[in-house]
């Protein structure tokens, strides 16, 4: 076997490693929304600690993303793949040892900072490793397995909790954990920045700070309105992101370089993860809570619904990198986030007495159109610095994918109980008795009605989030007078 063939094979079979952690990471986070709802049951929790299931394992790994991409640079993009993955897949084994959902929210924050390490060392090594055309063939395959992790979640968990408990959901993890060491480890090149920067702690330290005290207020928001301890969480949040741009502005080794923020191109590629963000993630979350708490579905039945979906991301993200052929991939993403935006407008004025499928119609319409800018925007994400940077691109770019899921989640789930309760108020309902989108526990037959109707007012306003990003990307990426390549 020549030395060419080689190497294309051990190529291959490294992607493989990087796809598996990428599967890996975001199946843990939807498949946990999932399990949600009998973690309530056994071993129990409020409201708000169950909401941190989710939300602590979103915010560490948001925060840390940054910091992790200047690590992988500076000491080995493969050795920080490979720790992130086994500190991750060893977490994982621990869950269903855990006495409390106070002891799962501290397992899942760290968790969130192992998925950093993983998924930013990984990244940047791809991006070292294959150039031109192999390298968006090699970002499509890890964009659609992160789309794929995310939607295929609430149906493996489904499965996997009829037949073997919630604990299952989390040990499936480390399935896919296994195989991305198995082969990361042999396959996967070890590559560095020859002239790494000094780590920017104190950037990383004020970001991580603020990302943390703003998503904190919201979740707390969401759970008890407007009180004094949601007003002092919200303004140090913006007092600490207020430090954290000042300190940025003025080191000399950022760990977020701020001019790249002049370039329309750069932010047009930062608002593709945040369109995604609102119109397909939330939804992944949002929709299965909806059919177990407002219709009463179990987690299988849930799971099996959410294929319509979630199937899109198996292949739409290919068709848009053939799209791209003769379309700009600016032009592609936009019309797919406008797609999505039609679906979500259809979703909202379903009801339980629709049709079943008018809903699996505009479930299929947004994972369609939200597929179309996920198969281009990692590829895209590392187009917009030299090679030598990939890790604080990918690490910016991931920052902002997922610290957005977190701020998403929890700004919607703020905003739902905010519509709820001016419905309440309205109909001179109890405020005690509303429900909640945290657990997905089943509501009084009484309150359906308003509760349908502020979701349906919540789909509203991601349909206008969508839209607009739509626009602002289309502006940001597509050369005026060139929208065919």
């Amino acid at each position: 076997m020549s030395s060419l063939t080689l190497e294309a094979q051990s190529s291959r079979w490294s992607v493989l490693a990087v796809c598996s952690a990428a599967l890996m990471l975001p199946l843990s986070f939807s498949a946990g929304v999932i399990a949600t709802p009998a973690i309530a049951v056994h071993p129990g929790g409020s409201p708000l600690a169950l909401s941190w299931i989710t939300n602590s394992f979103l915010l560490s790994f948001g925060s840390l993303l940054m910091a992790a991409g200047s690590l992988a640079d500076r000491y080995g993009r493969k050795r920080l793949f490979i720790s992130g993955v086994l500190v991750f897949t060893l977490l994982s084994l621990l869950t269903p040892w855990l006495p409390s959902v106070v002891w799962l929210d501290i397992v899942r924050a760290l968790q969130g900072a192992a998925a950093a390490a993983a998924l930013a060392g990984g990244s940047a090594a791809m991006a070292n490793s294959f150039n031109g055309e192999a390298r968006a063939r090699a970002f499509s395959m890890l964009g659609t397995s992160f789309g794929v992790g995310l939607a295929a979640g609430p149906v493996v968990a489904g499965m996997l909790m009829q037949a073997a408990g919630w604990h299952s959901v989390f040990l499936c993890c480390a399935l896919f954990g296994a195989v991305a060491l198995l082969f990361g480890t042999r396959y996967l090149a070890e590559s560095r920045n020859p002239d790494p920067q000094p780590l920017d702690w104190a950037g990383i330290i004020t970001f991580s700070t603020a990302l943390t005290l703003f998503t904190w207020g919201l979740l707390q928001m969401a759970d008890g309105g407007s009180t004094p301890l949601t007003r002092i969480l919200l303004l140090a949040s913006l007092l600490t992101g207020a430090l954290f741009v000042f300190i940025e502005r003025r080191t000399a080794f950022p760990m977020l370089d701020l001019s790249l923020f002049r370039y329309g191109r750069f932010v047009g590629v930062q608002l593709l993860p945040v369109a995604t963000c609102y119109c397909f993630v939330v939804l992944l979350v949002l929709l299965p809570l909806r059919f177990m708490g407002f219709y009463g579905y179990d987690a299988l039945t849930t799971g099996l619904l959410m294929l319509a979906i979630s199937l899109p991301m198996l292949i739409i993200p290919s068709i848009a990198v053939s799209l791209t052929r003769r379309y700009h991939p600016g032009t592609v993403s936009a019309g797919g986030l406008q797609l999505a935006a039609a679906g979500i407008g259809l979703l909202s004025v379903v009801t339980p007495q629709s049709s079943l499928l008018l809903t699996l119609l505009a479930m299929l319409l947004i994972g369609t159109g939200s597929g179309l800018p996920w198969g281009l925007m990692d590829n895209l994400s590392v187009s917009v610095v030299p090679p030598q940077r990939a890790g604080m691109a990918t690490g910016i770019f991931s920052t902002v994918r997922v610290a957005g899921e977190g701020v998403a989640l929890a700004s919607v789930s703020s905003l739902f109980t905010f519509l709820l309760a001016r419905l309440a108020n309205l109909h001179h309902a109890s405020a005690e008795s509303l429900p909640t989108l945290s657990a997905g526990s089943a509501i009084d037959s009484a309150l359906l009605p308003m509760a349908e109707h502020a979701f349906a007012q919540l789909l509203w306003v991601l349909l206008v989030v969508t839209v607009i990003c739509a626009i602002a990307i289309w502006l940001c990426l597509v050369p005026r007078g060139k929208q065919i390549n």
